[in-house]
């Protein structure tokens, strides 16, 4: 399918056209400067945000995604008028009135980030009903930890017979709330239904993620309490309404520390423009420690490799850990690192699936496939290098699996065909230019 964007962002019927896949031929090492764009992750959850106020919300920077698009075109449909200028990268928002409180299911399903508008559309307009959203194929992501929290601010939250969730509330309360686990959506959705909740909220067991902290720098500048962003715990004094704003989308960590692995497994070279040292600090370790040198100069870093590769462990964490979307790519190295790396996958607990189709193109990885429950679920792989990989035809599971398939196929002898391109069109702007322009022997077409 071929989604067709006009000049507002908005998304015209998709046209049926034959299967499109990527072609990727190894052998090139990548040289050359790339510029990262806006974080898809910081991007969403400001758009979501802006349905916290009758004021507009303008946000530069913004990726042109395909996950982005699909957020346009819910926000839209609930009411919000939404000009996305595609030239300038900057879209601006303005939800005057909610028109709707039940998310259009085709609209709500394509991305997992969807569900963030739960929580705003809750404690604006009292209500919310929503299907499960969509999005990676990485295991199971139960969203307990929002309904719990809708419970704990006073909603009533129950789902029908057709798996719908509904959530009402005449008025969130402020309240306690108890996070199992720090997930970053999780607090995203809790910490902007508090913003207008009747008192205080406090949020235990928060998620410290960089782009977490800086939605809730954004809500600060829009009239919201909240301190503690940072830190596991998070205490919002509500307020009665939220204003205008205006602000830049922080650049994507994840994109940045994807071309940083590339430019070590391919033994090229690679400037990597647009960066926050500090956030990149878990990859460019890891990095060092398996043979690259990284250098670092204000919004700017260089990376390349130094001689023959070392097998390294890793293990996924939330932040300020090695961050699980960057494992796939990681994985993709490894197999050219010498040695045995243990990698043990910590946040989602299928995420691993992916490395059927790099051991189909020669990589030796052993996978642990069973669970604590006895579940068939992959959660720690052995990776023995350096192994000579060749070309196959192999399928993205979600975004960071397709990236680091296409980084095991950059090095991998004869061509390596991937399915389901979108996952990669949902999370990496302009992923095929910026890869074709270092040198990379990466193209669209179409499948046969």
């Amino acid at each position: 399918m071929v989604t067709q964007i006009d000049d507002t962002g908005a998304i015209s019927t998709p046209l049926a056209t034959p299967e499109r896949v990527l072609r990727i031929r190894g052998g090139n090492p990548l040289r050359g400067e790339v510029t990262i764009g806006g974080a898809k992750n910081a991007a969403l959850k400001a758009m979501a945000a802006a349905l916290l106020t009758e004021e507009e919300v303008v946000l530069s920077g913004v990726p042109l995604l395909a996950d982005v698009f699909s957020m346009c075109e819910l926000l839209r449909a609930l009411g919000a008028s939404v000009d996305l200028d595609l030239e300038r990268k900057r879209v601006a928002i303005q939800a005057r009135q909610i028109v709707r409180t039940d998310a259009p299911r085709e609209l709500f399903k394509p991305t997992r980030a969807s569900v963030v508008v739960a929580g705003p559309l809750l404690a604006r307009s009292g209500e919310v009903s929503f299907f499960m959203p969509g999005g990676d194929d990485i295991g199971r992501r139960p969203i307990d930890m929002h309904l719990n929290g809708f419970r704990r601010l006073g909603a009533e939250v129950r789902q029908d017979g057709e798996g719908m969730i509904v959530a009402r509330a005449s008025k969130l309360s402020g309240a306690h709330i108890y996070m199992d686990y720090p997930s970053h959506t999780g607090t995203e959705t809790l910490l902007m239904a508090s913003t207008l909740a009747a008192g205080t909220t406090v949020i235990c067991n928060a998620s410290a993620e960089p782009e977490v902290v800086w939605l809730g720098h954004l809500l600060n500048r829009m009239g919201a309490r909240i301190t503690g962003l940072g830190t596991q715990i998070i205490r919002i004094e509500g307020v009665e309404r939220l204003h205008a704003v205006s602000d830049l989308v922080p650049p994507d960590r994840l994109e940045a520390g994807t071309f940083a692995i590339a430019a070590v497994l391919t033994g090229g070279e690679i400037r990597i423009q647009n960066i926050r040292e500090d956030l990149m600090l878990p990859i460019t370790e890891k990095l060092r420690e398996a043979g690259g040198d990284v250098w670092h100069r204000a919004t700017e870093m260089l990376v390349r490799t130094n001689g023959p590769l070392n097998a390294v462990d890793i293990q996924t964490l939330p932040y300020p850990g090695f961050p699980t979307d960057q494992q796939a790519p990681f994985v993709a190295l490894l197999t050219q690192a010498h040695g045995t790396s243990v990698v043990q996958e910590r946040v989602y607990e299928d995420r691993l699936r992916y490395t059927d189709d790099l051991i189909r193109m020669g990589a030796n990885i052993k996978v642990d496939r069973y669970g604590p429950r006895n579940e068939s679920l992959a959660t720690t792989a052995r990776v023995t290098g350096p192994a000579r990989l060749h070309g196959a035809r192999v399928t993205a599971l979600d975004i960071r699996s397709a990236v680091g398939l296409v980084l095991a196929g950059l090095v991998a002898d004869g061509e390596t065909v991937m399915n389901e391109i979108y996952h990669v069109e949902r999370g990496y702007e302009e992923f095929v230019s910026k890869m074709s322009a270092l040198g990379g022997d990466v193209r669209e077409d179409v499948a046969g």
